[in-house]
């Protein structure tokens, strides 16, 4: 049995936290306001020494392996653009070649 989620992680309004009074009002942050998701994982990729990301790819690969391929090409397609090397190396570890896979 496969289990699908498609649409249920969306952020749900019903359930935002309250503001919160610290120093000032504290609030609900929204990840979505800039476009850039792809600069601090690169940054946090280039610093691994290259067993620790071996060990990304085989974490990732071991993780998302069952999923249908149009999601293992989309996570593909992201990591790619985090750091080419980060693509290039989950695709491997999913015996998916890169060249298949649309990086535009």
């Amino acid at each position: 049995m496969k289990i699908q989620y498609y649409g249920q992680w969306r952020e749900q309004k019903k359930f935002t936290e309250p503001s919160l009074e610290l120093e000032g009002a504290a609030f609900h942050y929204d990840h979505r306001e800039d476009e850039d998701y792809y600069t601090q994982p690169g940054n946090l990729f280039r610093i691994m020494t290259a067993e620790q990301q071996q060990v990304l790819f085989e974490n990732t690969a071991a993780e998302v392996g069952g999923a249908e391929k149009f999601i293992k090409e989309r996570h593909i397609k992201n990591c790619y653009k985090a750091d080419p090397k980060y693509g290039e190396g989950v695709a491997k570890a999913l015996n998916i070649n890169i060249t298949d896979i649309d990086l535009s």
